[in-house]
């Protein structure tokens, strides 16, 4: 049982906030757009619904890690947990009060009528490898990077959200579920059932995200689970035994080996430069490195940030300068004009009509009816 004091803390804090519209809900969560009734700044609450079926300790597990890591990660490009606090005594459930970002990274790329410039591209990738490289300095697998977990807020900025599957990566023999990342962004050792990965998950994911950016659609679309290998392959040429050497995955090693190699068809290597055509040789560099066959070869955040692509130009688009879908306009309903009242004659001012005018009617008439 809470203690008074805890629920006049709760109760303070619950008061701060006032919920203005639901923008979301899902299985175990419904997001709310909300203000700060001090400060009347936009917040996020996302309320996560406790005593679900199948969860431990009533709430679901992607909750839990999510709370874990949001309240130990703060950095500009993760995106920040302001508050918590608990609502409801028949159904409990605790609300997370996150910064309110209007719009992601996919909504941006599926925006035909922005254009981006090589400096906008490299400006969010430097967020993303610095947000990442926080992540990682701080043992954390995010394991579901893709561009609509890559929120933007209204200043520009990029921030990595949507820490549920998330995990610490400390010890090499901690053995993980591969049923993770989003099919598209998901690296060749998972697809193939790795239990012991390391960062290189997240590396091919930000290298997935940086040709969709040049590309302005998923490089790797891949239409089920047991054809994404093939997509890869294709894509990038069948990987040889120098590219991804056979080993026995032990504790010791995050990589995987590459089981009956021959029943997948081989493919040739593929010049990046034929589908990145406008692309420089340092970008190709810094893709070829993030979509290396093996895991212990893939770069690090660390080695993404000092390579030659951020060194040289064109610099980075500052946040405030990068584009942006408008916001809708707001639609004013026109009311249609109304008609004139028809004019009223009144009886006062008929003319009246004489015999011949009368006659005259009626023969004009006869002749229209039967003409």
């Amino acid at each position: 049982m809470a203690s008074e004091a805890t629920l006049r803390a709760n109760h303070a804090i619950r008061a701060k906030y006032e919920k203005l519209e639901k923008i979301g809900e899902g299985t175990f969560a419904a997001v709310f757009l909300a203000r700060n009734v001090q400060d009347n700044t936009k917040v996020a609450i996302k309320k996560i619904k406790t005593a679900a079926a199948g969860t431990r300790d009533g709430i679901d597990i992607t909750a839990m890690r999510e709370f874990k890591f949001l309240k130990e990660l703060h950095h500009p490009n993760v995106v920040a947990l302001l508050d918590v606090f608990s609502t409801g005594s028949s159904a409990p459930a605790i609300n997370l009060v996150l910064e309110y970002l209007n719009t992601d990274l996919e909504a941006i790329i599926c925006d035909r009528s922005l254009l981006f410039s090589a400096g906008d591209i490299k400006s969010w990738m430097l967020m993303l490898c610095r947000g990442m490289d926080y992540c990682h300095q701080n043992w954390c697998l995010h394991r579901d990077l893709k561009p609509n977990n890559l929120l933007i807020s209204p200043t520009g900025e990029l921030k990595i959200a949507d820490f549920g599957l998330a995990r610490e990566c400390g010890d090499p023999g901690a053995r993980m579920t591969s049923q993770v990342v989003t099919r598209w962004y998901r690296s060749p050792e998972l697809l193939l059932g790795a239990r012991a990965y390391s960062f290189g998950v997240d590396i091919w994911s930000i290298g997935c995200i940086f040709a969709e950016l040049m590309l302005r659609t998923p490089y790797l679309p891949g239409e089920s689970d047991a054809t994404q290998l093939t997509t890869i392959f294709r894509a990038l040429g069948t990987p040889s035994e120098a590219e991804w050497p056979v080993r026995i995955m032990t504790y010791s090693q995050h990589c995987m080996t590459l089981p009956n190699a021959a029943k997948f068809e081989s493919y040739p290597k593929q010049n990046l430069s034929l589908l990145f055509t406008a692309a420089s040789p340092d970008t190709l560099d810094l893709l070829a490195k993030c979509l290396q066959y093996d895991p212990l070869k893939r770069a690090r955040t660390s080695d993404l940030l000092q390579h030659n692509y951020f060194r040289h130009g064109p610099l980075p688009t500052p946040a405030a300068q990068l584009p942006r879908p408008a916001r809708p306009a707001e639609v004013k309903e026109e009311k249609p004009a109304t008609p004139p009242a028809p004019k009223q004659v009144g009886l006062a001012s008929k003319r009246a009509l004489d015999a011949e005018e009368i006659a005259r009617r009626k023969r004009l008439a006869h002749r229209v009816a039967f003409s």
